[in-house]
């Protein structure tokens, strides 16, 4: 006997269809989450480059050791109320700056002093924070830790609230032989990962290699970068890591006296760490303070916007004269220390496995 499909059996059927249909369209994506091989985390010194200061000498650098500090980098449970890591103000995709941020934010809201500063090549720094206030990349974690803007918590109970988490005491396993969770242990880890920051694959890097050419206006930049800027922000690391007062009026609304801070020496007034320039494209705002949003206004700034003090770097006393043209060419030639590769790198994201 044949079977008739009636026009209403019809009609329901493409009703049903046209449901499953708008439910399939409106489900959630999995995530998904890359798998990485990290047997190719090992200490690195680029060729050319100086002798780091930090060489894991007394804290090797395993895959193990690199997997746990960066579960430690992205985890929340380090400040009081677990809502912010390190990464909340060390952002990849801005080399681990805070994107369009001035200040840091830290728990309930509250702000920091100073801009979030780019992390990279760590390894090199004799000093950390804008004051140098740390000189050790195993401390530096304890600042933004124990800081009651930043993170507001304490040592002790960070390392508590990891001892309680059968996932931490698998990585420190993992990373050190035993489940013991301790603040040695968390602070090595994290040096493994904050030290494995290597940006080292710029255009920059490629032309230094003989791999890749400059531009015309990238070379008359580099030629202008080198008459201009290269005596503090030496090549290849981009910094010489010296304290320097470049011509900054005070911000009232902080009153950051700087280097000062640490030594309390009036010959340190409003002196900061010179920062490194690569991926300097990416890490807007600039400045301790963030007060520049653009590199056209940073360059504006050394050419006219210098103000006079006792502390003044001397190399500024006259600020640096450049046309509109040297200062297209050098932020052109400032666009080539951008490192596509490590702002991109997986193993340095917050989801791998």
């Amino acid at each position: 006997m044949k079977r008739f499909i009636t026009p209403l059996q019809i009609k329901k059927a493409i009703g049903m269809t046209f449901l499953s249909a708008l439910v399939l369209s409106c489900s959630v994506d999995p995530e998904i989450t890359p798998t990485v091989n990290l047997d190719n985390i090992q200490p690195v010194i680029p060729d050319g480059w100086p002798t780091p200061v930090y060489n894991f000498e007394n804290n090797p650098l395993t895959p193990a050791g690199f997997d746990l500090g960066h579960a430690l980098f992205y985890e929340p449970m380090l400040s009081v109320d677990n809502t912010v890591s390190c990464s909340s103000c060390h952002q990849q995709f801005a080399a681990f700056a805070q994107a369009d941020h001035d200040f840091s934010h830290g728990i309930n809201g509250l702000l920091g002093k100073r801009n979030a500063p780019a992390l990279q090549n760590l390894n090199w720094n004799p000093y950390f924070m804008h004051d140098g206030g740390i000189n050790n990349i195993e401390v530096q974690p304890t600042a933004p830790i124990t800081n009651p803007v930043e993170m507001g918590e304490t040592i002790s109970n960070v390392v508590f609230k990891l001892s309680n988490s059968s996932k931490y005491r698998t990585l420190f396993k993992n990373a050190f032989g035993d489940e013991t969770v301790n603040s040695q242990r968390m602070l090595k880890a994290l040096a493994q990962f904050m030290g494995a920051l290597y940006s080292y694959n710029s255009k920059y890097d490629q032309v230094r290699a003989g791999k890749a050419s400059f531009t015309a206006a990238e070379q008359q930049g580099y030629t202008l970068f080198q008459q201009k800027c290269a005596s503090c922000h030496v090549e290849p690391l981009f910094s010489d890591y010296q304290f320097r007062n470049n011509g900054l009026a005070v911000n009232t609304f902080i009153n950051d006296s700087g280097r000062a801070h640490i030594t309390q020496l009036p010959a340190d007034l409003w002196k900061f760490k010179t920062p490194s320039l690569r991926n300097i494209e990416k890490s807007k705002p600039y400045m301790h303070d963030g007060r520049f949003t653009t590199l056209d206004q940073c360059l504006d700034h050394y050419v006219s916007g210098i103000v006079s003090s006792a502390t003044l770097d001397p190399q500024l006393a006259s600020g640096i004269a450049l046309s509109s043209q040297d200062k297209t060419n050098i932020i052109a030639f400032l666009k080539t220390l951008t490192d596509t590769k490590f702002l991109t790198d997986v193993r340095y994201s917050e989801n791998y496995k």
